[in-house]
């Protein structure tokens, strides 16, 4: 069937109206009329009685689809499968035929991940960097199927993100110690040492400084690095490739700078390990930076790197440095950002020309990237493959260490309490009583003062199906969730109690409640004038205009409020508000006890798509608040979906896989994935967007809601964290 609509998303509603969840989509393209898109119902195949239809493009009044009426097929699965196969062929070639004519290309239309794909391809880019960044493809993006500026600006995040280097030049010029260079023959080992040097002597003068060579094989080596000691005036020494560091020493003392220029070695040399060994034989750390020749070919890197990482860990050493060194005699530079990336080398610089020290710069990702993306060089069209990253289709995280690695920092980045939930995870093995020792200094100053502005309080009341309750869960300054809840046990008892306590230990001022807040707690936050919403049921009763009434029976009768967009049990939707005054009592007020001063507000959500009604919730703030908290309106309904995440979550922690496990330690786990999964689902801004892509990638993509299929991606990536943890490999992150 073919569906044309104003946009992706008109389209792809149609889709769904007529198909529903079997919706399969075969093609998608741009029109002058919109968004053309080719589906079928995934039954057919197997269904006897199915039979094709074909639509005709809506007319623009209409904007539906028009179907001609359906050919019978027969009883028998297998004619079926054909026709239904012929028909399909046929709707397939026609639109590609329409394509052809349409926009003179070859009868071809390429999926957005392969048109990616072959845009790194162009730049230089090798496949498997291609296919791993293509992996992580967010849908919004893969729906609408255009290479346009967004999603190249997407590809051009994802590169940069993978390109780690520097924050500023102080991090490495500020940092005292030994700095070796190393790299193969004609890299330019002894110009950059020169270069770094002038830049070290602009910052910190020529006092600290001392140059060292080992190149005692070249013909003039000394002599050239000795002409660049005495222009910068700074002391040079010799020391022979076989001596260890630390003969070197007792020559250096008071220098805090260090910078050795090595004797350049081919990658197959079987000396390498042996320079590399003679720079970490001493007790001095020294520091490796490798010098990568942006005009090499991507083999020669390739095998650059490996054998000389090879030769720092047979040292008992790491290599995790490196410059890019002739940049402007390379033709293009993708192919040693590819190796920079792959191998997760931290680029400190690159150097593009023989001027010391003016051809050298610190090194920007964006710049970097933008470089290499804008010189591409048209490839011969291939015969044409579906693309099917390798992350995609593999359950196994173990193998890609540096992507999870990068999902995790960027956690770290964007939620506060993030690093204290790896924490609590990181209690797994430990015997129950140390468990729940650290447990507790962990918990004992959570949150700071300076994390929380509010906190939305749980039901005190058991999740249905589970012996436990969802826990508390703070909110940042800017609305956003902290990871890690507190549990509810280990709160104050009593409703005033708690709210006192949060302002006096964390100086919470905004409570997001479930349910009217008891009437000491509501003379409590009236008295301190806090920022307040509740929650309600539409079955609370309010008195309006002389009345008292229901909140369900007042629909209709408020002051229209507008729409805002939000999230709805995994799906988009509208939240249509409307509020009135009303007097409302506390729960369990006196009965002398003064009424509040109120407004309530009446919410409706309908799905954003079909505008089928979802759901209607109820709140009641303040009414000093004014027309103002729908943010706190917002965040009480999203968070609606937290106890169904949790219960979700707890199940797949299952004590018998991950060892003694504490009941308090669990629930924390759980509830803390729960939230960072409904922060991921809910945030709509492109970081976002490109975290919850990434994740899923991890994850081995989406097949359900979307919020769920977060949960268990965070689920698989905590739990693979854990065992490289226990493995005692690491995350390998350079400061």
């Amino acid at each position: 069937m073919r569906f044309l609509g104003a946009n992706s998303r008109e389209a792809m509603r149609q889709v769904r109206a007529a198909l529903g969840d079997e919706a399969l989509i075969l093609a998608n393209r741009h029109t002058e009329q919109g968004v053309e898109i080719l589906a079928m119902a995934e039954s057919a195949a197997t269904d006897g009685d199915a039979s094709i239809g074909s639509v005709t493009p809506p007319s623009a009044e209409s904007g539906r689809p028009a179907t001609t009426p359906a050919t019978p097929v027969g009883p028998d699965p297998a004619q079926a499968f054909e026709a239904m196969s012929a028909r399909l062929l046929e709707e397939m070639r026609d639109m590609r035929a329409l394509l052809s004519r349409e926009r003179g290309q070859p009868e071809s239309a390429d999926s957005l991940g392969e048109q990616l794909v072959r845009t790194m391809l162009e730049a230089g880019f090798g496949q498997a960097l291609a296919e791993e960044v293509v992996s992580a493809l967010p849908e919004e993006l893969a729906v609408a199927g255009a290479l346009d500026e967004r999603a190249l600006a997407w590809l051009a995040r994802q590169l940069a993100k993978r390109l780690s280097g520097l924050d500023d030049e102080a991090a490495f010029m500020d940092r005292t110690g030994i700095v070796a260079l190393i790299g193969p023959t004609g890299v330019g080992k002894t110009t950059t040492t020169a270069k770094l040097a002038a830049r070290y002597v602009m910052r910190h003068g020529t006092r600290p400084v001392a140059l060292v060579t080992t190149d005692s094989f070249r013909i003039g080596a000394h002599e050239q690095l000795r002409i660049y000691s005495r222009l910068l005036d700074v002391p040079m020494y010799a020391l022979n490739a076989d001596q260890p560091v630390s003969d070197l020493l007792e020559r250096v003392k008071g220098k805090s700078w260090i910078i050795i220029d090595t004797v350049g070695m081919s990658q197959r040399d079987h000396r390498v390990i042996e320079q590399v060994s003679h720079l970490h034989g001493g007790d001095s750390p020294v520091r490796l930076v490798l010098l990568l020749n942006a005009a090499s070919q991507p083999e020669t890197l390739e095998e650059v790197v490996v054998r000389y990482r090879q030769a720092a860990q047979a040292a008992g050493g790491e290599l995790c440095d490196c410059i890019i060194t002739k940049q402007d005699e390379a033709g293009r530079l993708a192919p040693v950002l590819d190796i920079v990336m792959r191998h997760g080398l931290r680029l400190l610089f690159v150097s593009h020309g023989q001027r010391v020290p003016e051809d050298m710069a610190l090194a920007e990702p964006d710049t970097l990237i933008g470089q290499a993306l804008a010189d591409r060089t048209p490839l011969a069209r291939p015969a044409r493959q579906a693309v099917e990253p390798a992350a995609r289709s593999s359950g196994n995280l173990l193998g890609q260490g540096r992507r999870l690695a990068v999902v995790l920092q960027a956690l770290r980045q964007r939620l506060p309490g993030f690093e204290r939930l790896e924490e609590v995870w990181n209690l797994l093995g430990l015997p129950s009583t140390v468990q729940q020792q650290r447990l507790e200094q962990l918990l004992a100053d959570y949150p700071r003062s300076d994390q929380a502005l509010g906190m939305m309080w749980s039901e005190r009341r058991r999740v249905p199906g589970e012996n436990w309750s969802m826990p508390d869960v703070a909110l940042s300054s800017e609305g956003t969730w902290l990871a890690l809840p507190l549990l509810q046990h280990r709160q104050v008892a009593g409703q005033q109690g708690r709210l006192a306590a949060a302002l006096e230990r964390h100086d919470i001022g905004v409570h997001l409640l479930n349910g009217l807040p008891d009437g000491e707690a509501g003379e409590w936050l009236e008295r301190q004038e806090m920022s307040w919403c509740s929650q309600v049921r539409g079955s609370q009763r309010v008195d309006y205009s002389g009345e008292r009434r229901t909140l369900a029976s007042l629909e209709g009768t408020g002051e229209a409020m507008g729409e805002v967009r939000c999230r709805f049990r995994g799906a988009p939707g509208r939240l249509g508000l409307s509020t009135l005054p009303v007097e409302a009592v506390f729960k369990g007020g006196r009965r002398d006890q003064q009424s509040l001063s109120a407004r309530a507000w009446l919410g409706e959500v309908r799905d954003e798509e079909s505008g089928k009604v979802l759901g209607k919730r109820y709140w009641i703030t303040p009414a000093r608040l004014g027309r103002e908290p729908k943010p706190l309106l917002l965040t009480l309904l999203q968070g609606d979906v937290l106890p169904q995440l949790a219960r979700r979550a707890w199940q797949r922690l299952d004590p018998a896989e991950l060892g003694e496990l504490r009941a308090g330690q669990r629930l924390l786990m759980a509830s803390g994935l729960a939230t960072v999964a409904a922060h991921l689902d809910l945030a709509e801004d492109e970081a976002a967007m490109d975290l919850r892509a990434e994740l899923l990638g991890l994850g081995g993509g989406r097949r359900r809601r979307r919020d769920v299929a977060l949960l268990e991606s965070l689920v698989q990536l905590f739990m693979v964290r854990d065992a490289i943890r226990h493995l005692g490999l690491g995350e390998r992150e350079t400061g």
